[in-house]
């Protein structure tokens, strides 16, 4: 698999990795023995690089991926997890007492005595502004209870915010074929400052898998359910805030632009791959076979001229008035 580089965090990755949220929670059920062989399907096809919460599960998903872990040691693998949304969502809940508590809770779950990268859980606003928070951070960094800090975020503008700040290694960010204004903003940012981005929800909540039509139900405890107006957290985090009957249209006008040689996930999970100053994507899978398709996309060859302006027709068309203006 190609790799690439989280330049402040000095770490190589495989470009394709694996979010890991539905091993936690809001997905439906997962197994662990499901869990199991998602982790060593995505792993074996040559996945390095594995994104977490202490929050997906109330520590589930953590907790599985460290008895992963433990069974495939020198696999040269990077764990990259969440901070910040286990309590009331106000600016001084961040605090260094609290990073700590934090921390020392996924270092637990993971089993490990150094975390590699703890990203702040699209905290509020006014975080990304206070310098005690990053002075917090870079003191875990000091103690060595982690290798590095980044922030996941929902807009742009705290992207851009958070790249400025010198010991950002990373921001994570909602980036696919329906979402493309930090294209525009934060990538050429990020490569210029040498931030990783992690490209999260690259499939638009499995939109952008071409399965679902208007007879698609989820199980209520589906955050496809259950958010699908932002009533739980951010609405752009379920199908990346597009409404649902928009999104089929999209998807349905992106369809003749696949080809014949990958599916439509594997086209969506390219787009991003081809967009310069992705340093990783991370789709979620809920078996080993959907694993080892995504990572396939990392194979395969990089969207043609035709193809990639054809998306982006499908995005300024039909989404672009509804999203590109939120986030």
């Amino acid at each position: 698999m190609e790799q690439r580089t989280f330049r402040r965090l000095g770490r190589t990755v495989g470009i394709v990795g694996l979010g890991a949220w539905q091993l936690g929670a809001d997905w439906g059920t997962v197994t662990e023995d499901d869990a199991m062989a998602i982790l060593a399907a995505a792993v074996d096809a040559g996945v390095t690089f594995l994104d977490t919460a202490d929050v997906y599960g109330d520590g589930r998903s953590e907790q599985l991926i460290g008895r992963f872990l433990r069974t495939r040691a020198g696999d040269g693998l990077t764990v990259a997890t969440k901070m910040g949304r286990r309590v009331e969502q106000r600016p001084e809940a961040y605090t260094l007492a609290h990073f700590r508590e934090w921390t020392d809770r996924s270092r637990k779950n993971l089993g490990t005595d150094r975390l590699d990268l703890v990203q702040l859980h699209c905290p509020p606003t006014a975080v990304f502004a206070d310098d005690a928070v990053f002075d917090a951070l870079d003191a875990l960094v000091a103690e060595e209870s982690i290798a590095g800090y980044g922030v996941s975020v929902e807009t742009c503008d705290q992207a851009l915010t958070a790249i400025a700040r010198p010991g950002v290694a990373s921001v994570q960010i909602i980036l696919n074929a329906l979402r493309h204004k930090p294209v525009e903003r934060v990538l050429p940012a990020a490569e210029a400052a040498g931030v990783g981005i992690i490209a999260r929800v690259p499939l638009a909540s499995g939109l952008l898998s071409g399965r679902y039509d208007e007879r698609t139900t989820f199980p209520a405890d589906d955050h496809r359910t259950y958010n699908r107006h932002g009533e739980a957290f951010d609405v752009g985090e379920t199908f990346s805030g597009v409404d649902f009957d928009l999104g089929l249209s999209a998807v349905r006008r992106l369809a003749p632009l696949v080809g014949d040689d990958r599916t439509m996930a594997q086209f969506a999970l390219r787009w991003v791959l081809d967009q310069a100053g992705v340093t990783v994507v991370i789709p979620g899978a809920r078996d080993a076979e959907q694993a080892r398709r995504n990572v396939a996309a990392a194979a395969q060859p990089s969207l043609t001229a035709e193809q990639l302006a054809g998306v982006r027709e499908v995005y300024d068309e039909l989404v672009r008035p509804q999203v590109h203006g939120r986030w």
